[in-house]
């Protein structure tokens, strides 16, 4: 999703260290808790996954919260304590910003992102080439990836190399809405990339900067495929086949992405995942079983479009006025989150359903970060 309702001057909205095995208290013959004030237990193979992988959450804000108000200040011991047991690596930290101050709004959102990152270094380093990461999950720390999911703040094809100099290093083409690069998701006609919008895929390709095209329409998804002479991705989005939804993606676009050796994050936001009920980790695994058939395993990812608590634990005016902020066809229901995949330690609940579906660990392994470490070092270095 990625930004806020108009509640402040901005829109926006939007592993870990390596615990030691005594970390576990054991509750019986291979399975561990995780978190003393939770009952939930989790096999040995799944702890063990979780920590010996590279976890990389294509769409995960630090925080769903309003700009200087969270940003701006000290971090709580909860939210450092959450950060280390939540067992990602990489968080792709990326929000829309859009409308007449979107440069200035980017700006400070990267500046401010930075001061937040640097006020805990003892947690965080922020990515600047694909074996930081690497280095992230040696040393325990978590690795902050610096993306917007719009590229309005573009004014200029130099902007690009202005922005990756100043730390980003993804960009999605358009947000839901028109601009000057493409269509978005929600827009009634997709004309497709424009030649701005080419021109600027160029300007990325050449600095090395990841095109996302996870919120545009479906005509200027497969043109920023098409045009890129690197492969792309799609960080945080879902299959049209399971759930009909303007914001997930086609086949023929997951086939296009796949052929050019991108890779598709799965998101846990509850429309997209089901249209029904039940809503909850197994069907987000239906999506990624569907990508995995399709193209194959090595083409799918995560992208979880929340933080680690998720979007029920913002304020209630900031909650409503999130939804009030999207076009109907949207189509939110009461809840944004998806059962189980509202918490910090649901990565370790993705991977349990992942052993259940018969994903060897190799496999597993690729899905929570090494297929996106493969196509990070493809298009970043390093």
């Amino acid at each position: 999703m990625g930004r806020l309702p108009p509640v402040s001057r901005r829109q926006i909205l939007g592993g870990a260290a390596a615990v030691a095995a005594a970390g576990f208290p054991m509750i019986n013959t291979g399975s561990f808790a995780l978190f003393a004030a939770s009952p939930v237990t989790y096999s040995r193979r799944a702890v063990d996954l979780v920590r010996a992988s590279l976890v990389v959450d294509m769409l995960a804000v630090l925080k769903i919260a309003d700009s200087p108000d969270f940003y701006g200040a000290p971090m709580t011991t909860q939210d450092e304590a959450d950060f280390r047991a939540c067992g990602i690596t990489g968080f792709h930290h990326s929000v829309g910003t859009g409308g007449p101050t979107a440069h200035e709004d980017s700006l400070l959102w990267i500046t401010e992102s930075a001061g937040y990152m640097a006020r805990a270094p003892q947690l965080f380093t922020m990515v600047d080439k694909a074996a930081d990461l690497d280095k992230a999950k040696r040393d325990g720390k978590i690795a902050v990836i610096v993306g917007l999911q719009n590229s309005e703040h573009f004014r200029s094809v130099e902007d690009v190399k202005l922005f990756h100099q100043l730390g980003q290093r993804v960009s999605q083409l358009t947000y839901n809405s028109q601009n000057l690069l493409g269509s978005g998701s929600t827009e009634r006609v997709d004309g497709g990339v424009t030649d701005y919008g080419a021109a600027i895929i160029k300007a990325m390709n050449d600095t090395g900067m990841l095109v996302d095209v996870s919120h545009c329409g479906p005509q200027t998804t497969l043109d920023g495929i098409a045009l890129s002479s690197k492969p792309i991705a799609i960080t945080h989005s879902n299959c049209r086949a399971l759930v009909d939804h303007p914001r997930l993606k086609t086949d023929a676009a997951i086939k296009a992405l796949a052929a050019k050796g991108g890779v598709m994050g799965i998101t846990g936001v509850r429309m997209f995942v089901s249209a029904k009920e039940p809503t909850a980790v197994p069907q987000i695994v239906d999506h990624i079983d569907h990508v995995a058939k399709l193209v194959g395993v090595e083409h799918v990812g995560i992208g979880s479009d929340a933080d680690l608590n998720g979007y029920e634990d913002m304020p209630a005016k900031d909650y409503a006025a999130l939804k009030a902020a999207y076009k109907a066809s949207y189509a939110f229901r009461e809840k944004i989150d998806t059962d189980g995949y509202d918490h910090p330690k649901k990565i370790y609940d993705l991977t349990e359903e992942l052993i259940r579906r018969g994903y060897s660990d190799a496999d597993i392994a690729a899905i929570l970060g090494g297929n996106f470490r493969r196509l990070l070092g493809e298009v970043w270095g390093g």
